[in-house]
């Protein structure tokens, strides 16, 4: 099975508020729990695409199975957002190539690190930020969840001096 990645499309929208909500439900959370939201979902081309972020979605055999958003903090710094991997693809890289692809999108778009959040139940993805060489910042506890907060310093292209 190959995962083809691209950038976020309208008609895509649905598909991604659904996969959302799957992925929250089968780690036990929920939007409006006082961590996760979905309120963003219908302004991505304002919140994520014009203002210097990226939206990607992952296919496969032409099915939105994963998606990941980037969307600036400041000048140096932008946010990885909404990483998910439908439940029945999980297990088979996609997270780490959806992370790759934002991680070198953010490159591409001039940012020098990516910060991101996941919660303590949500292990997969601790795991997922760890092998990719994420170092968590901090935590806090919100309502019944704790908050995991990371960061990753990108390495970016060197530039010839001449």
């Amino acid at each position: 099975m190959k995962l083809t990645i691209r950038r976020y499309r309208w008609s895509d929208l649905d598909t991604i508020l659904a996969l959302h909500q799957i992925c929250l439900a089968e780690v036990g959370l929920f939007p409006g729990d006082g961590v996760y939201y979905d309120d963003d979902f219908p302004r991505i081309q304002e919140i994520y695409l014009a203002c210097g972020g990226d939206f990607l979605v992952g296919e496969v055999s032409s099915h939105v199975v994963a998606m990941g958003g980037l969307r600036p903090v400041d000048t140096t710094t932008a946010e990885i957002c909404r990483l998910r991997v439908h439940p029945d693809f999980q297990r088979r890289g996609f997270g780490a190539a959806m992370l790759g692809a934002l991680e070198q999108r953010a490159v591409e778009l001039g940012f020098h690190s990516v910060t991101g959040d996941t919660t303590l139940n949500q292990e997969a993805a601790l795991a997922l930020y760890e092998r990719q060489g994420w170092r968590e910042l901090s935590r806090r506890r919100v309502g019944d969840l704790t908050v995991v907060y990371g960061e990753k310093r990108l390495v970016l292209p060197a530039v010839l001096e001449l």
